[in-house]
């Protein structure tokens, strides 16, 4: 098993410093968790960087810091491919609700204790083999069948487990710490976040908001829309953007940074 590789994003050098130290201490245990700390960044604009030219598995990463802050920087990443995990390790408890809406795995506060940090790396390690497994499952696929409509979305419903072909799957959305996934005639809750989903079905789904996956064959149109009072305006709204979804009739909100993807898809469809 390959180490997870790790980005620690931390504007203080002696709170960089101490991360490192207890990652370094929890790989040394030499049990299931191989870590490997591969850079450091003062801001989210460094880290954005150096994520430019490197990959990572996992980022420990404040919240308060100068220019874009942990949240706007974890958000940012939620759109590129192969998005790394987050982990926010922060002396601010007041930001946990704000750092699970941009899927953070986990929400530690500081001064972080080393086995609550191993508890959190330990999640991560979980998490990282499921993607690779999907990921596996997926490329296995690919040779017997011309696309997913054998796969199913498999969920825990009021104690029993329910198999929603992805076929049928209109769109996944975030709703708090579950995902919710709409088909033509019912919506279901599940644990487990976008990005995964995402990484898991590239080609059958169309990320449209921080919050939001639409299939494809879904999208049936592009157009501004008052989806919001302006008192509650999304900052990242796209200006009212949003697009209509077959079969149910219903609009969801597009970010500026994807309408042109949106756009794409459209033609493409």
């Amino acid at each position: 098993m390959n180490p997870i590789k790790i980005l620690i994003v931390d504007d203080e050098p002696l709170a960089r410093l101490r991360l490192r130290g207890l990652v370094e201490a929890i790989h040394e245990q030499r049990g299931e968790l191989r870590l490997e700390v591969v850079a450091e960044a003062a801001t989210g604009t460094q880290a954005g960087s150096w994520l430019r030219e490197h990959a990572c598995d996992l980022v420990l990463l404040d919240v308060q810091m100068p220019g874009p802050d942990g949240l706007q920087f974890a958000d940012s990443l939620r759109e590129r491919p192969n998005t790394p995990l987050i982990i926010f390790v922060t002396a601010h408890p007041s930001h946990a609700l704000q750092a699970f809406e941009v899927e953070a795995l986990d929400f530690l506060t500081k001064p972080v204790r080393r086995e609550r940090l191993q508890a959190a790396l330990a999640k991560a390690a979980q998490r990282l083999a499921e993607r690779q497994a999907a990921v596996t499952l997926r490329d296995a696929a690919e040779p017997a069948s011309d696309g997913a409509d054998g796969e199913f979305v498999t969920l825990t419903e009021r104690g029993r487990l329910v198999r929603v072909p992805l076929a049928e799957v209109l769109y996944f959305k975030a709703d708090q710490k579950y995902v919710v996934v709409r088909t033509a005639t019912e919506s279901h809750l599940m644990d487990g976040s976008l990005s995964d989903l995402e990484v898991r079905w590239p080609d059958r789904f169309l990320r449209i908001h921080r919050n939001a996956l639409v299939a494809r064959s879904a999208v049936r149109e592009l157009e501004r829309h008052a989806l919001v009072a302006p008192a509650d305006a999304d900052p990242d709204s796209g200006d009212g953007w949003a697009v209509r979804i077959v079969h149910v009739d219903e609009w969801l909100l597009v970010s500026r940074r994807q309408v042109a993807a949106v756009r794409e898809a459209l033609r493409a469809v």
